[in-house]
């Protein structure tokens, strides 16, 4: 059995490599949103034209990435959200928000210093971890059955 994983949220740790390293060997193919910052925000812009206005930038980058997301998602056996420390991440919990919609399987990835305020997200997920080996394991005993030796 082969898992097709969408590896969602913070962009500003290597995670998504951590996770992606730690499952080399198992039947796992991976699709993740750009993490390059510039580009995802810039990308309306740069294929549809400036905008004077930001609040139009911002816009007709967020949908233009939101068809790259939302193919992620819809693709996914499991989404991970991961939800960062430094930052606030808005489109995680929407991401997080579609997948439940979308009756996919999500694990949230974050600090104890979030579970407050993650309660929900975290209720909706089948598994919250906290480090990304959690979640490499999880995605070993899913495919293979095998706990942690």
């Amino acid at each position: 059995m082969a898992l097709k994983v969408y590896l969602s949220g913070e962009i500003h740790t290597d995670w998504r490599e951590q996770i992606m390293n730690g499952a080399a060997g198992l039947d796992v193919t991976f699709d993740a949103p750009v993490t390059d910052h510039a580009a995802s925000d810039d990308c309306g812009v740069a294929i549809l034209g400036a905008e004077p206005d930001k609040f139009w930038h911002d816009r007709k980058g967020a949908q233009v990435n939101a068809i790259r997301t939302r193919r992620g998602i819809e693709g996914a056996d499991v989404v991970v959200v991961r939800f960062g420390e430094k930052y606030k991440q808005w489109n995680a919990a929407f991401d997080a928000g579609y997948a439940a919609a979308s009756g996919k399987a999500i694990i949230t990835l974050h600090p104890e210093e979030h579970d407050h305020a993650l309660k929900e997200v975290d209720a909706a997920a089948l598994a919250m971890a906290r480090t990304p080996a959690q979640v490499v394991q999880i995605l070993t005993y899913v495919l293979n059955g095998t706990l942690p030796g």
